[in-house]
């Protein structure tokens, strides 16, 4: 699943880190983040994430 990073970017404003992945989903959701967006966030490991550059770190290697 390849994700634009600049739209992952924006659907992960707002979010105070560290999150978890639900925290992450909801704030993603509140932003209106596309579908593909929501399935990548839905994809990822149930930890908690220290950065913005964790989650994309993360979504990018989902989808190879």
């Amino acid at each position: 699943m390849t994700v634009n990073p600049i739209e992952l970017q924006k659907a992960l404003g707002g979010v105070g880190y560290p999150a978890d992945k639900q925290q992450i989903l909801d704030q993603a959701k509140q932003h209106g983040a596309g579908q593909d967006i929501i399935d990548a966030l839905g994809a990822l490991p149930d930890k908690s994430y220290d950065s913005p550059a964790d989650v994309n770190k993360e979504v990018s290697q989902e989808g190879r």
